[in-house]
């Protein structure tokens, strides 16, 4: 048996769940939340319908030594929730500041769970940022308030592409110093 283990991503714990870096056992979990349309629709990036191949290649580039994002499944597991309850994750940019990114499985929502994500990651700033980014779909106010509970404050509108919709979506854009 051959374990993989991914180098410098912490765990971050809480009473309700912890998030960890994703593991190829995430396949199944992972398939079967983001192949969700109401989930994919509100990313820019998960496909819908899911190709064959596409969370096993997100997950190789999570557990890659050289990855530009690190990537953490929500694990409910220490509360009676699933292995994989949502992801999150903090895309590296340049002047040391990241973008926050993540969705959670349908079942999960209006729990709470998203701002309690959101917010411990930017509690542990595991990458020691100075500013953290996060964008969202204008038709997702819920995804609006989790960042603005968490402390990101409204940048402006933009837009970004949408690979579920195959077009281009009015985003709002919000920052938080640290």
């Amino acid at each position: 048996m051959k374990l993989d283990a991914i180098i410098n991503q912490p765990v971050i714990e809480t009473e309700r769940f912890d998030l960890r870096p994703l593991r190829r056992s995430d396949k199944g979990l992972i398939e079967m939340c983001s192949g969700d349309e109401r989930v994919a629709r509100m990313t820019p990036s998960i496909p819908h319908p899911l190709p064959p191949g596409t969370v096993e290649a997100f997950i190789a580039r999570a557990m890659s030594p050289d990855r530009e994002e690190d990537v953490w499944a929500m694990d409910g597991t220490k509360s009676g929730g699933a292995e994989v309850m949502g992801v999150i994750s903090l895309q590296r940019m340049d002047r040391n500041q990241s973008e926050v990114a993540y969705w959670v499985a349908p079942i999960y929502w209006n729990t709470g769970l998203a701002s309690d994500a959101v917010e411990v990651l930017v509690a542990a700033n595991p990458l020691k940022n100075d500013t953290m980014f996060a964008s969202v779909f204008q038709d997702n106010p819920a995804s609006a308030r989790v960042l603005i509970h968490c402390g990101f404050e409204y940048l402006g509108d933009a837009e970004s592409f949408s690979v579920a919709r195959d077009a281009t979506v009015p985003t709002w854009t919000y920052s938080r110093k640290l």
